[in-house]
């Protein structure tokens, strides 16, 4: 089942645990392929150092920020990669959720050719971890990119669905490349699945 609008209109902390075991899921012409959440991070707009949107700070690149819950927010880093935030809270409060690794649960071949050329079976047991485990390793082996920025999470060409009901136990811990962020950086806003081996670092 899809994720509904006002599951991603509240508070980002508990947006960001409760994305943990979810389904991110892409379509295009056909193919689809999901990978279950590891790992995200929350940015908590205007007041975290480390969130684009700090101090209120509207530029092309986060006007999605600043609409309304349920969109994706895609960006470039180092004029090579892609990331992809989930936007939270009403409209005008310009927070976000980073999601940071998957864990593939279908379109394997897809996603494998994506990313090193080769079909699944083809692949090492090193390769087939660094399939997702990173925000950008994600984003080119879902094939997310600036098209979909601002796409509505709540549409059928990017979604998010329940996934299985499962135990597990979440991590709290610092976010990752955010050092320029000051007292941010030390913020424990970071939420893995512990244990699962496609989580980042």
């Amino acid at each position: 089942m899809k994720l509904p609008r006002e599951f991603y209109n509240r508070d980002t902390i508990e947006v960001s645990k409760e994305l943990l075991g979810k389904v991110l899921v892409t379509k295009e012409n056909g193919i689809v392929c999901k990978g279950k959440i590891v790992e995200v991070e929350a940015y908590m707009g205007i007041e975290d150092k480390a969130a684009h949107s700090y101090g209120g700070r509207k530029t092309k690149r986060v006007e999605v920020m600043y609409g309304d819950p349920g969109f994706a927010y895609v960006y470039f880093i180092y004029g090579l990669y892609y990331c992809m935030n989930v936007v939270t809270r009403e409209k005008g409060v310009p927070q976000a959720v980073l999601i940071r690794a998957l864990e593939p649960i279908e379109g394997f071949d897809v996603i494998s050719n994506r990313r090193f050329k080769k079909n699944y079976d083809e692949l090492t047991k090193r390769e087939k971890i660094n399939l997702t485990n990173g925000p950008s390793k994600l984003c080119a082996a879902m094939n997310i990119d600036k098209l979909l920025n601002a796409e509505d999470l709540c549409g059928e060409v990017i979604y998010i669905e329940e996934g299985e009901k499962e135990d597990f136990q979440i991590v709290e811990s610092k976010r990752i490349g955010i050092d320029y962020a000051e007292e941010a950086k030390d913020y424990l806003w970071r939420f893995y699945i512990e244990g699962n081996k496609y989580v980042s670092k």
